[in-house]
Formats: structure tokens, sequence, C-alpha cells
């Protein structure tokens, strides 16, 4: 193809469920996430006409990787979608990063000339989640880890970031306020509708086509009468253990003096249940499948940071997988910076000088949930739609990890 390298990691598309509450109630609660997942693989499979024969592998990101999750589900999801048993699946666990780590690694295999044709994405149904999930630490249960690097909950390393930077209730407030703005307004002018596919529940009948989460009308005045999330967990302390989580983080940060609990549920992340892939082709297999690119992988970036506050690797990604590309942050006409918590995008912001109405446009998982190991799939998605919609070139995705990680990728229309 004209202007393309013959190593180029294209993208022909990307696909999305959308995203329903993360509850028992919710609109996505009851379908299995093997059928969210399949039903994803069965929609870009026919928009794009090709024969799921020819995939090389279905990658998928996950963050449990247990109970429904369990047993390697980008295999099952693809046999579930009817698909020829020939086609491989692989899972894999990058935290909230799992989904762009996904597509990472599909362009690692067509640009390294051992694949032509890969779907990769994730899932995640919150909701369906067992209860044994959610430990308050990420430490394996071993003392011997805990002692290097005594984890907290991630709402209270989110309260770190904030007291370190000096970010205010206000100052969270506000910014989920204009996610929650942004979301209202794309949702009206229809900006997620190329993406989303229509969720069918086990009776062929439609469950969700549009996201559930997003509360539009949200005020400053709303969200300062609800109370803080992690206050209270940011006293506790795990069994045996002489400090509390709040503690932990001043020991590890003495410059603080004391953990300002600015988030809540309103300036957090949404709770959510959802899906999505993306094709990642050769050159050449799209050029003798009569394929159209809408985007190549430019470069992609992961990196790792200090575990305790563990949310603060998006900026550090961002420049790595720029340094790759040898592109500067100017270069970049959009930026997904994953809204886990309002400091995440608010430090990301200040770390890299970015220009904030260039930064998640469309809002971001505040409004719209995030369906962990789903939602790196599902940025590059939109970030790549709203290009084409404003006839610009270059996006770059970056998230936070558990763990202390960040992901990064930077898409290039072509």
């Amino acid at each position: 193809m004209k202007g393309l390298n013959i190593k180029d990691a294209l993208i022909l598309d990307a696909v999305r469920t959308p995203r329903g509450r993360g509850r028992a109630d919710g609109a996505l609660h009851g379908v299995h996430p093997q059928d969210l997942l399949a039903q994803c693989l069965s929609a870009v499979a026919d928009r794009l006409g090709f024969d799921p024969a020819d995939v090389d592998d279905v990658i998928a990101g996950n963050g449990i990787m247990a109970g429904e999750h369990g047993d390697d589900i980008a295999r099952l999801s693809l046999l579930l979608a009817g698909w020829p048993q020939t086609v491989p699946g692989m899972t894999l666990n990058r935290f909230c990063g799992s989904g762009q780590q996904a597509v990472t690694v599909a362009a690692a295999g067509i640009a390294s000339g051992q694949q032509e044709l890969v779907v990769a994405g994730g899932v995640e149904s919150m909701s369906r989640w067992d209860v044994t999930v959610g430990a308050p630490t990420i430490d394996g249960g071993n003392p011997a880890f805990r002692a290097l690097y005594p984890t907290v909950p991630q709402g209270i390393s989110a309260d770190l970031i904030a007291s370190l930077e000096g970010f205010s209730r206000s100052d969270v407030d506000a910014y989920a306020v204009s996610s929650q703005d942004r979301a209202a307004a794309a949702i009206a002018a229809g900006h997620f509708d190329r993406s989303i596919i229509a969720v069918r529940g086990g009776d062929g009948k439609i469950v969700a086509d549009r996201d559930e989460h997003p509360r539009a009308g949200t005020t400053l005045d709303r969200l300062a009468g609800l109370p803080p999330a992690f206050e209270r967990a940011g006293a506790a302390r795990l069994e045996g253990e002489s400090l509390s989580f709040d503690e932990i983080c001043l020991s590890r940060y003495p410059a603080v003096e004391r953990i300002d609990h600015v988030h809540h549920a309103g300036n957090s992340s949404g709770v959510v249940d959802g899906a999505a892939v993306v094709v990642v082709a050769s050159a050449e297999w799209a050029e003798a499948n009569g394929a159209v690119p809408r985007a190549r992988v430019r470069a992609a970036a992961a990196i790792g940071s200090e575990p305790v506050i563990m949310l603060t690797a998006p900026g550090p990604a961002a420049q790595r997988c720029l340094a790759k590309a040898g592109m500067a942050v100017g270069d970049i006409d959009l930026w997904e910076v994953n809204e886990a918590f309002a400091a995440v995008p608010l430090k990301t912001i200040r770390d890299l000088d970015l220009d904030p109405a260039r930064v998640n446009v469309n809002g971001g998982a505040i409004a719209l949930g995030h369906p962990i190991g789903a939602t790196g799939a599902i940025l590059i998605g939109t970030v790549l739609d709203e290009l084409e919609r404003r006839d610009l070139s270059t996006g770059l995705v970056t998230m936070c990890t558990g763990g202390g990680m960040g992901t990064a990728t930077i898409i290039e229309r072509v």
C-alpha cells in the first residue's frame, strides 16, 4: 500500500459493547463475559468481512482472570462466537492496562512478521466478579513482598497523589463535572455510535445499545454532598500490621503532612461491564484482502513506577512512547488519559504540560466507566473515531495500572 511500511501494524477497525453499570441491575449483568467478548468478535468480523480462519491469534486483556473470566477467556470466547477451532486465543493481565497491552502484543506480532491478522482487546464484567475479588493490597498475600512495598488500596494512592500535588476537593470535582459534561455532549452528538455494538441476551433481544453509566447534569453542588470514599479505609490497617494505610503513605512520602481524602464515587472511575476488540493487520494482508486501514500503531510502551503511590506512570509511559516514535508532546493531536481517579489525568496534564482542551475530549471513565480489562482497547477506538471526525492525525492513549505501571500507545491515521 502506498505510503505504508511492510512492518506497519495497521488498525482496520475497532468495536466495543456499551458500558453497563457494574451491579446486579446493570444492563449487561445477565450476559456472561465470554459472550460479551464473543459478540464483539462476531461484530467486527461481520463489519470487515474477513474469514475468522485467517486470524492468527485472538488476544484478550482481563483484570481478574478467575471464575467466569478464567480458563483463557480469549480462547473460550472465540469458540463461543463460532470461530474455527484452529484459531488460538491468549489472555493477559496488566491490570487496568490489559486491553491496551493486548493491542501492543498484537502490533508486535504484526511488526515482527510472525503474524498477519490479529484481533486484540479485552473484557471485564465487574458486576459478575466473585465476592473474593477486591483485596485491599496488591502483594499476592506475601509478607516478604509487603515488607518491601506495603501497598495500599488504589483510592488511597489517588488521594496521596492529590495531597502531593495540592489538588483540592474542588479541583477533582470540577474535573469530574467536565468529564460528565463532555460525555453527555458526545453521546448526544453520536460520537460513540460507530464503535458501539448492540449486545443481545440469551433470547436474542437487545439488552444494551448505549452506555449506561453517565450522569448528565452532574453539578459541583451535587458532588460536594458526597462523602470521601477512602477516608475510613485510610485509617484501617491489615491484621498484624502496625501502620494504617494512611500511615504507610506518610512513611513513604514524609513531605506530606496528612492524606487529604478528596476522591469519592463521583470523581473516580465507574464500575462497569464491557468488552472491546481492535483488528490489527499487516500491510500485505490488508492489500491482499482489499481491507482499508484506518490507522497504524506508531509506537507503544510500558513503564513501572513506585508501587505505593501506584498511579503516577501515565506521564512517564507517554514520554517513553513519544521517544520511541521520535515525537514530542506537541506532535500529538488528541490525548486519552484514563480517568481511574480525577487526580490521575490532572497530574498527567500537569506533568506533560498538556492543553486540557485536547485531553479526553469526549469525557472519560469518571462519566463512562472503566471495565478494567477492556478499557485500553475502548480508548484506542475512541481516539481513532475522534481523529477521523476532526480530520486530525495522531492520538496517544495512556493509562495507570495496579502495581505501579503505565501503558501508552500512539496511533496515526493512514
